[in-house]
């Protein structure tokens, strides 16, 4: 038989088929294998909680720290980059996955007109848009390609404007796939 203290009680004991706690005047507590105790009257020391209200609660911690992140559908952009100019020549790349923006870009032109380019590869409901405007910020080109519509390219020469610092700017709307443009001095 094993012996030791217990708080508040003179000592607690096992044998094969149960524990017997001495209290403070010798009144013994018997008490079965789960620690529960056989008296009604006698106090709880120990008592085995229910595993499923231990499954219970991990599985609240859990899904209280752990929370599902539903925010793909607000990842969408569109981007544009340009990658040569500005002097010149000026062009660059976009592409985008369903998300809308516009940039505008300078470059120098020291001829009255414009070469451009430019091509896309989109799904349906994708639109480009490519604005120009000459130094005195009159339009000289204003031309759209829609997403999975043929054509998907356009190219030619600007209306004829004032030299000097020249804007480009690229509108790209719920535009899902890629594409580049370019812009050169014209003759």
């Amino acid at each position: 038989m094993a012996e030791c203290r217990f708080e508040g009680y003179r000592s607690i004991s096992r044998t094969n088929q149960s524990w017997n706690v001495g209290g403070n005047k010798n009144q013994p507590f018997t008490f079965n294998n789960k620690l529960e105790t056989t008296n009604p009257k006698s106090p709880r020391i120990m008592k085995n909680p229910k595993p499923r209200l231990i499954l219970l609660t991990i599985f609240t911690a859990l899904a209280l720290m752990v929370g599902c992140d539903n925010d793909d559908d607000n990842d969408v952009f569109a981007d544009v980059t340009i990658n040569e100019g500005p002097n010149g020549d000026i062009g660059g790349d976009f592409t985008g996955n369903g998300g809308s923006t516009s940039q505008t870009f300078e470059y120098q032109n020291g001829l009255a007109t414009a070469d451009y380019n430019a091509d896309i590869t989109a799904s349906a409901g994708s639109i480009f848009q490519m604005i120009v405007r000459d130094a005195d910020g009159t339009v000289v080109l204003d031309r759209s390609l829609n997403g999975n519509i043929e054509p998907d390219s356009f190219s030619g020469v600007t209306s004829s404007g004032t030299v000097g610092t020249w804007s480009v700017t690229i509108n790209l709307t719920d535009f899902n796939g890629d594409g580049s443009f370019s812009l050169s001095e014209g003759d």
